[in-house]
Formats: C-alpha cells, structure tokens, sequence
C-alpha cells in the first residue's frame, strides 16, 4: 500500500514541490490548504485534528511558515506569536498528533522544513531565526523519543531558494549580493531541496535521524 503523507503549505514554493516528488514517488499526499487547516490559529487545528487526527499518516513534513522582518527592538507580541505559532508550535501539535500513529505501527517519517537561519542570521531575521533553531530543537528531541520504534525525524535547512518568499523579503540588489556569496553563485531551487525531502522521508533513508541537513549552496561553508 503507498504511504500517506500530511503535507502543511503544500500549495507552492518549497511544499507544493515536496509534494510533487512524492506523489511522483507514489506516495498518497494530504495538503490541506489554509482555509482547511489554519496553522496560525491553535484552535483550527484542533478542530481539524478532531476530524482527521486519525488518519494513518506515515510521512508527515511540517513546511509552512511565515517570517516577518523586524528589527530586534521592533518585535512586537503580535509579530512574535504568529511566528512563534505558525514556524514552531503548530508543528509540534501535528508531531503530537501522528507521530504516536506512526510509532505504533513501527515506521514513520518525520520532516520539518527549517532555515539556515536556525544555524546563521541576518538583521531582522531574530525572531524567525529564534522559532527556526527550535523547530531543528524539536526535530532532535523528537528523533530520540520516536527512533526506537522506528520513526526517523529530521530537519531540512534549506539555504535561499528561487520562491516567492525569498523576493518578497529581499530587494533585487540585495539577492544579487546573496548569490555573489553563495559558493555556486544561485539560488536553489524548490526541486532541488525536494529531491533531498523525497529522500529523507523516504524508506531508503534507514539510519540518518535527529539531522539539521544545509541544503544552501555551501553558504554556510563560510
């Protein structure tokens, strides 16, 4: 029987080509859209988990998030939450809620896509560089409580990728500058970093747990 994957923010950039790679892998792939399934709001994830939450999902990758800029002195309660929500603790109630699933059934894959900006940083980047570092904290934590049953959990980092977000949150001058500093002198693109998801979650990947893996161009090299 293909596996089911729960994909959050499947609907472009990154995730829609993570779910791509699957399904071309023959996995089955839930992606609910925000409308289904609000991450920013802890109770519209329970109300959709009182109705999906026992769905026999054996790959879950935990994509969507939000940053906003502001400078450290600017970051605002509200600001703060929705990142804090959003990037980290929405992606610990979906762990909660199917990996128990996955243990018991002795196998499972877990995914949360995270950031360079976890392990480095920019100016106005510290809240999102903050939830991002926690969520590659979680993904360790997670790694060694569920790996005895057989549920591989890990951390894809990736570096900056040719997607929406990245030209929402940098000035053309400033991707410029961003790829003169990138060893192979681009932007990664979604398909590149699925391919590295396809493999992580996939039953081929039999020992790597509990990894931040940099997919960033040997940005970080530096």
């Amino acid at each position: 029987m293909a596996r089911l994957a729960f994909i959050t923010g499947g609907g472009r950039g990154i995730g829609a080509a993570i779910r791509a790679a699957l399904e071309q892998r023959g996995c089955r792939v839930v992606a609910p859209a925000r409308a289904d399934l609000d991450l920013a709001e802890p109770a519209a994830i329970e109300a959709y988990l009182k109705v999906h939450g026992d769905l026999p999902v054996d790959i879950l990758v935990n994509n969507a998030g939000i940053n906003v800029l502001n400078p450290i002195p600017a970051i605002d309660a509200a600001a703060w939450q929705a990142m804090l929500q959003t990037n980290l603790t929405a992606a610990l109630r979906l762990i909660q809620a199917f990996a128990p699933g996955m243990a018991a059934r002795g196998w499972g894959r877990i995914l949360s896509v995270s950031s360079i900006l976890g392990v480095v940083t920019r100016e106005q980047r510290a809240a999102y560089s903050m939830t991002k570092a926690a969520l590659n904290a979680l993904c360790r934590s997670a790694a060694v409580e569920f790996g005895p049953a057989g549920v591989l959990v890990n951390a894809l980092a990736p570096g900056y990728v040719d997607t929406a977000l990245t030209h929402q949150n940098n000035t053309p001058e400033m991707l410029a500058a961003i790829q003169a500093t990138i060893p192979l002198r681009r932007l990664a693109r979604a398909e590149e970093l699925a391919e590295v998801a396809a493999f992580l979650v996939s039953a081929e990947n039999t020992y790597l747990t509990g990894q931040t893996i940099l997919v960033d161009g040997g940005f970080t090299c530096q």
